[in-house]
């Protein structure tokens, strides 16, 4: 794909006879010079053309221009319209970057296509190359004009140097502002997932595949991971809910489970449901015993459930920062209000479960 370093690379190639044509005009004049400088025009295509086995495109544009202006300044004498031709490369390239980094349009995208078959950039890339190549176009506008500027105005030496030397000094720059700016974003990234919680990417039967962060996990139906749900009975069988802390971002405010939670990457199941029961009812101390489980999907994510009952009359010690409040509920007025948006929609699912495994047993 055409990105700074190739252009970078091809404007440094175009430079070549510029920095021949400045060693040799001061040895040996103005003639001298330019034939110099045509003659590593030359030689530069051919050397592409015979060791690569390829015809390079910018380097014949940059030839053409260097036969044609160099006549012209070989036939008037005056070196003006050689020193013009960097110039006019680099207003060639600001068009082009006008192009792909300022309107939205599928330029960018078709070039991408091009030069990178089979690899599909998120709008989130396609936005950085913009911004990357608006600064490259700002850079080389300002270099154009000076160019221009230094070619009529200023010393053979002084229009060198912002030819040659000054692009090298820019482009230095730029590379290295991109590079530490790179290297700053995968830091930062690194460190948000080193720590975010991660989970291990599980088959619908448990088998652990891989694993990832919450934040890839959640978003992407397509990952399965694991969680624990507890469902607490009384004496009475009525079964204890929690209601959801606002502050929640999935279902805020509405019933569920009495406990529910992941089970981080690496850690099992067992541990996990004594983990969970502990931080968000201050449940310890007590015989979980399996139900079922299954895979619970939503557009949203899809959870491998492990779900467990236990027999309790309370009282809990409830997590504030998880649960707004919690209570038993008769399972008569849980029939009554299904379907009404009072619970979550994994609560109403499981309920299902419950009265055909576990109801059935304990009454």
């Amino acid at each position: 794909m055409i990105d700074q370093k190739v252009i970078i690379r091809n404007l440094a190639i175009g430079f070549i006879p510029i920095l021949v044509f400045l060693l040799a005009d001061a040895i040996f004049g103005l003639t001298v010079g330019l034939l110099m400088a045509i003659g590593v025009g030359i030689f530069q295509f051919g050397y592409t053309l015979i060791h690569e086995k390829r015809i390079d495109r910018f380097i014949l544009f940059d030839i053409s221009l260097i036969l044609i202006l160099g006549i012209i300044s070989l036939t008037l004498q005056d070196d003006i319209f050689f020193k013009l031709k960097p110039a006019l490369i680099e207003l060639i390239l600001l068009v082009l970057l006008a192009f792909m980094a300022f309107p939205k349009s599928s330029l960018l995208i078709k070039m991408t296509g091009r030069y990178m078959k089979g690899v599909e950039l998120t709008e989130e890339q396609l936005l950085q190359m913009r911004i990357m190549m608006r600064r490259m176009f700002y850079i080389l506008l300002i270099h154009t004009m000076l160019i221009i500027y230094s070619a009529f105005y200023m010393s053979t030496a002084e229009w060198g140097f912002i030819s040659g030397g000054l692009f090298y000094i820019l482009m230095g720059l730029l590379l290295g502002y991109e590079f530490i700016k790179a290297r700053f974003r995968r830091k930062k990234i690194k460190e948000k997932m080193e720590a975010e919680e991660w989970f291990d990417i599980v088959t619908q039967h448990g088998k652990i595949i891989g694993k990832a962060p919450r934040s890839a996990v959640h978003g992407n139906p397509e990952l399965i991971h694991s969680v624990v749900h507890v469902h607490i009975l009384n004496s009475k069988g009525d079964l204890y809910l929690q209601k959801r802390a606002p502050t929640k971002r999935l279902y805020p405010e509405k019933w569920d489970t009495a406990v529910g939670g992941h089970v981080s990457s690496g850690e099992t199941v067992e541990h996990a449901l004594v983990r969970e029961a502990e931080e968000e009812l201050g449940l310890s101390m007590v015989e979980f015993k399996p139900l079922f489980r299954y895979v619970h999907r939503n557009e949203y994510e899809s959870e491998l459930v492990h779900g467990f009952w236990v027999r309790n009359e309370g009282s809990f010690f409830i997590n504030k920062r998880e649960i707004s409040e919690g209570k038993f509920w008769t399972i008569s007025d849980i029939q009554n209000n299904m379907g009404k948006e009072i619970f979550t929609p994994n609560f109403e699912e499981e309920f299902e479960l419950l009265k055909k495994i576990l109801f059935p047993k304990i009454r």
